[in-house]
């Protein structure tokens, strides 16, 4: 897929836009005002795989409390401010990596040239962000009182342009909604309009399951069209999940690889062993592994090595037992107590031994 030209711009050592991947965000639960416990949960999202941060800062507390936290993160920190611009200010003293900051929404012209001024000493981006449920009441009033796709980009292109005005040209911009045909033809409408690097979400998707089909069809369908530089799966679970659903989409594009990549088959009439099962277990010793291995589990012959012959390594069930293929090579068969050690046999041996590589 060809991808949107960008600008490129940088968050501490992270590149968004550009021709650098699409990265994957979530944000902390835990106010920085309490900064021992939002630094560990910082490091533990940057363990899970998020490649940037965003905190809120609600107060002057949680806005001194950054430094602490943005010293011991692993990846950069996004403050995340709405309309005091003390707080932005403080943020960007306590060495805060991005602000996200709507700048028409902090105040007069002198708080917004004070906050530009301030991001710009320290080479700070900004993201700009607009919320189909935050829209000004002018664009609504123009548009019948509902949010469209045309008032968001009129929405985000004002704060845009009080930016450039100040000649500070570091952005990044999300366009959300939690309709996600509206989030598509919204992000579609700016990206032939504006050159900075879009922020991909679906907001307030909801619960896991539901949250998880929303973000996947609203932010894929965009990447597919080329259009994305860094996404957030906004879900009402723990952040680690936002992180884990962001990189699955990404590794289901081809975008990025992250480990290896799980194919199975559904059950049905023909399955003879313990399918699910077989297949939680081969997901969850697979989190260990970190080499972009294509590993398939299958429940018969029928979908077994003919099917998944792409994989580099697989089981296919029987009657008790089950075979271990590679490339849809049968190497051994073995009974069914022993088809996921068997298995990860053969992968550790291939990881252990790069020239045994399958044919």
């Amino acid at each position: 897929m060809l991808r949107r030209k960008s600008r490129a711009v940088k968050v501490r050592n992270l590149i968004i836009g550009g021709d650098a991947p699409v990265s994957v965000q979530t944000m902390s639960t835990i106010s920085p005002a309490d900064s021992e416990s939002a630094l560990i949960d910082a490091q533990r999202l940057a363990l899970c795989g998020a490649e940037l941060i965003r905190f809120a800062v609600p107060d002057m507390k949680a806005a001194k409390g950054l430094a602490a936290v943005v010293k011991g993160s692993p990846v950069p920190l996004v403050a995340d401010i709405h309309f005091d611009h003390m707080l932005a200010l403080q943020a960007v003293a306590s060495g805060v990596d991005a602000l996200r900051i709507n700048p028409g929404n902090i105040g007069s012209d002198d708080k917004v040239a004070a906050v530009v001024a301030a991001v710009k000493k320290k080479n700070i981006p900004i993201r700009i962000g607009i919320n189909s449920g935050s829209l000004p009441a002018d664009i609504l009033a123009a548009y019948e009182g509902h949010p469209t796709a045309e008032g968001m980009v009129e929405g985000a292109l004002r704060h845009i342009r009080i930016c450039e005005r100040l000649d500070c040209r570091d952005l990044v911009v999300s366009l959300k909604a939690s309709d996600v045909p509206l989030m598509i033809e919204a992000y579609s409408l700016l990206a032939d309009k504006v050159e900075y690097p879009l922020h991909l979400g679906v907001t307030e998707a909801g619960l896991l399951r539901e949250g998880t089909v929303k973000s996947s069809i609203g932010i894929g369908t965009l990447l597919y069209r080329g259009i994305g530089d860094t996404i957030r799966v906004s879900l009402t679970d723990d952040p680690a999940e936002e992180i884990k659903t962001g990189r699955l989409i990404l590794s289901s594009l081809g975008l990025r690889h992250f480990g290896p990549t799980l194919v199975s088959c559904p059950t049905c009439g023909r399955t003879r062993v313990g399918l699910i099962h077989l297949a939680r277990e081969v997901e969850q010793a697979l989190e260990r592994i970190e080499e972009p291995l294509k590993i398939a589990v299958m429940g018969c012959a029928v979908n077994g090595p003919g099917e998944a012959r792409e994989a580099d390594f697989g089981i296919a069930g029987g009657v008790g037992k089950g075979i271990i293929f590679s490339h849809g090579k049968v190497l051994r068969t073995v009974p069914e107590k022993e088809l996921v050690p068997a298995l990860l046999e053969e992968i550790n041996a291939y990881r252990a031994d790069k020239k045994c590589v399958p044919q």
